[in-house]
């Protein structure tokens, strides 16, 4: 018999990333149970009879428990909404991501939902700083990655036809703020770098770490496959911040000093504390480049044991050294290539790090339950929430919508500035 599983999620903007797309509805996917769905975005109260479906498993997603960076005041309101699951006799599991921020809040939700696992993706050797207030007897641990291959994704990007590599270095990331840690502050330092010397060695390049130039859908995929590298380094965090008070300190450091460098943040909002947490981890970035084949020069690092130097990409130095050796490299065509083929037979088409067997690990060490090989099939209690699902967030699409358009009319107007004018 195919379990009952109910996946909560917060989610107000829409159409979704396609990362985030994949990481949601894997389980829909390849759980081969039947699955229900409720976002818990601007309700008031959960969907009627929800607390009365005998569900074997809920999953509190990871885009739910971001809702903790909201603290305290967040997660009362969250608390009351879900009010009816606490005493639910489902096994209950939660997601979380960005494990170095309010840390507080995840504990407690931890503890009064009665969470029995937690899939994380932070070494184990962190888990006792992260997760100081929580009972390892009652609860079980299980490391994960931050996001895996969709089938669907390789199978599309393989159906497109061979495209001119006209971009020799390709990289897109945020512009981290300091209170992420020194790591964090890499993601820029690296753009800035390849920025400034790449060019001069004869390599036409497209980095950028602005907003204005993120890359969204298909689109994505279509940049890396117009790159022949691409840059990067691990994901994460090395500053712990259990109640979100270095954050806010920092943000409000920064709107008085907007030209202050890494070194006299640290000094002014964290010092001494970088490097109380290592939360480094492989990103999906990583695993994408592998899907296109676009080979990736990155920064030494773990990358959780998938990617190997020297096979799967070129090893960059963190203090740059061999940077001239590592253009050397990158001119070498044929080498190039042999490592895009390495990195896609061994992580792409090994099968390994796909959702089909990220949902089958999940299943199995939270309910005891592996999936068949999925078949498509809808039930009535799937049908009648998928439909309630879909209502719900075109009605909050609209609503988000004529926000965004009331917004640019007051912004038009001129009325923001003669508020403040008024104000002063």
């Amino acid at each position: 018999m195919r379990p009952k599983i109910l996946v909560l999620y917060h989610i107000t903007s829409f159409p979704l990333r396609a990362t985030v797309r994949d990481l949601l509805y894997c389980y829909r996917e390849y759980g081969d149970a039947e699955c229900v769905y409720v976002n818990t975005a601007g309700r008031k109260e959960l969907p009627s009879g929800l607390d009365k479906i005998p569900f074997d498993l809920i999953i509190f997603h990871t885009v739910f428990i971001s809702l903790r960076w909201g603290g305290d005041a967040a997660y009362e309101s969250v608390r009351q909404l879900l009010a009816p699951l606490i005493n639910h006799p489902a096994r209950k599991i939660v997601l979380p991501q960005d494990e170095w921020i309010h840390t507080t809040v995840l504990n407690r939700f931890i503890r009064e939902f009665g969470i029995q696992s937690v899939y994380t993706v932070a070494p184990e050797s962190e888990w006792p700083k992260i997760y100081h207030d929580v009972d390892f007897s009652k609860v079980s641990f299980h490391y994960v990655l931050t996001g895996y291959i969709e089938t669907s994704v390789v199978n599309r990007v393989c159906a497109l036809p061979a495209r001119n590599r006209n971009i020799d270095i390709g990289y897109r990331a945020y512009k981290a703020p300091p209170w992420l840690g020194r790591h964090g502050f890499l993601k820029t330092d690296i753009a800035d770098v390849f920025n400034r010397e790449a060019p001069a060695a004869g390599f036409h390049t497209d980095i950028s770490t602005r907003a204005a130039d993120t890359i969204l859908g298909d689109q994505w995929y279509d940049f890396l496959l117009s790159c022949r590298y691409f840059i990067g380094l691990e994901g994460g965090s090395t500053i712990l911040d259990p109640d979100g008070s270095i954050w806010a300190k920092g943000e409000a450091y920064m709107k008085t000093h907007p030209e202050a460098g890494f070194e006299e943040v640290e000094q002014a909002v964290f010092p001494g504390l970088d490097g109380n947490l290592n939360l480094i981890a492989i990103s999906p970035r990583h695993l994408e480049c592998c899907i296109t084949r676009t080979t990736q020069v990155l920064m030494e690092g773990d990358y959780n044991g998938i990617l190997k130097p020297n096979r799967h990409y070129i090893p960059l130095r963190k203090d740059y050294s061999n940077l001239q050796e590592v253009f050397k490299q990158m001119k070498d065509e044929s080498y190039r290539t042999e490592m895009a083929q390495n990195a896609w037979q061994d992580i792409v088409a090994s099968g390994t790090y796909h959702y089909e067997n990220f949902v089958s690990v999940v299943l199995r060490t939270a309910i005891g339950y592996t999936p068949a090989k999925p078949q498509p099939h809808e039930t009535r209690l799937t049908l009648q929430f998928r439909q309630e699902e879909e209502r719900y967030n075109q009605s909050l699409q609209r609503k988000a919508e004529w926000m965004s358009r009331l917004s640019n009319v007051y912004r038009r107007s001129g009325l923001k500035n003669l508020i403040q004018k008024l104000k002063t």
